[in-house]
């Protein structure tokens, strides 16, 4: 059982959402403490594997690590076998566990040394048991010599993901490749609904859908820095002005990366937020743990129920 005291009820009231308190969101799994950043979160469908990304301070290195889960006790955390000196981040695993994507700025093949720049690539593998394959880059039309950043795939592998591209409306924006026959088709940038004339990145895809999670930066309504927005889909398949998610998800700090876990109604996420406050320590030790364990303002995962009806 998850120890959460409220579900969140997201009824839209123009511009604002029903929500609990900051106490109903909770860390993902203390033993990540040990990483200084951690970011770029998604789970399986059964909940025994996660994957996310462990970074350096100044995000020198980034590199994918996985944990799984035994007898209902998460274990230590893993790098996945085909990191190495380049860039690694934010995984995001098929409905069937079968696929992971992911973002790198490794070269497109092991003759050339130099890194690339930011292109969406994948690993497959034939089940949880079996190991994974090669990177692949995703190539044409998805990826390009752009940036291509943050994917996320429905179950009808249609995939959405961030561009900086200077055809877009913003600085970041979302786009949509959909699936037919076997290829994706060209990019699509998504609409003012979703995109504006500023930072929109880290696009959670629903399963079905129907939904879409992303972080916008610094706007009129945020409550500061970068906050988690959604927006649903109307009768004709067209995408709703986004809604602020509000506290206690949202706070002054940065929050993204978003990830929704529909069959436990659970959302995970990247936050930055911080509530350290001077306190007397009888031991060194004390310090630390406190350091270590609190909401520091470092970035961690978090997680917190969320109905989405």
């Amino acid at each position: 059982m998850i120890p959460f005291k409220f579900i969140i009820a997201l009824i839209l009231i123009p511009n604002l959402l029903l929500a609990q308190n900051e106490a109903d969101v909770a860390q993902f799994n203390r033993a990540l403490n040990q990483f200084l950043n951690v970011r770029d979160f998604c789970i399986s469908q059964n909940g025994d594997e996660a994957f996310f990304t462990i970074q350096s301070p100044g995000q020198e290195i980034s590199q994918i690590a996985y944990i799984k889960k035994e007898n209902n006790k998460w274990l230590e955390p893993e790098l996945l076998p085909f990191c190495d000196n380049y860039m690694y981040l934010e995984p995001f695993l098929s409905v069937d566990g079968k696929r992971l994507f992911f973002v790198s700025d490794r070269p497109l093949d092991d003759s050339n040394a130099n890194k690339k720049d930011f292109d969406i690539w994948y690993v497959d593998r034939n089940s949880t048991d079996n190991d994974w394959s090669k990177p692949k880059n995703l190539g044409k039309p998805v990826n390009s010599n752009l940036d291509e950043f943050y994917p996320s795939v429905s179950e009808n592998n249609n995939l959405y993901f961030t561009m900086v591209s200077p055809n877009g409306l913003g600085k970041d924006d979302i786009y949509f490749c959909k699936w037919e026959a076997g290829n994706y088709l060209a990019p699509v940038l998504l609409d003012e609904n979703i995109n504006s004339s500023g930072y929109e990145f880290n696009a959670f895809i629903s399963k079905k859908e129907d939904f879409i999670i992303f972080t916008k930066y610094n706007e009129k309504d945020g409550l500061g820095s970068g906050d988690l927005y959604l927006s649903k889909k109307d009768i004709t398949g067209t995408w709703k002005k986004a809604v602020n998610l509000g506290a206690p998800i949202n706070t002054r700090y940065m929050e993204y990366c978003p990830f929704y876990d529909d069959k436990n109604q659970i959302l995970y996420f990247t936050s930055k937020r911080n509530n350290m406050k001077p306190k007397t320590f009888n031991k060194i030790s004390e310090l630390k743990k406190h350091i270590e364990q609190s909401d520091n303002g470092l970035s961690k995962i978090y997680m917190i129920l969320l109905k989405i009806e």
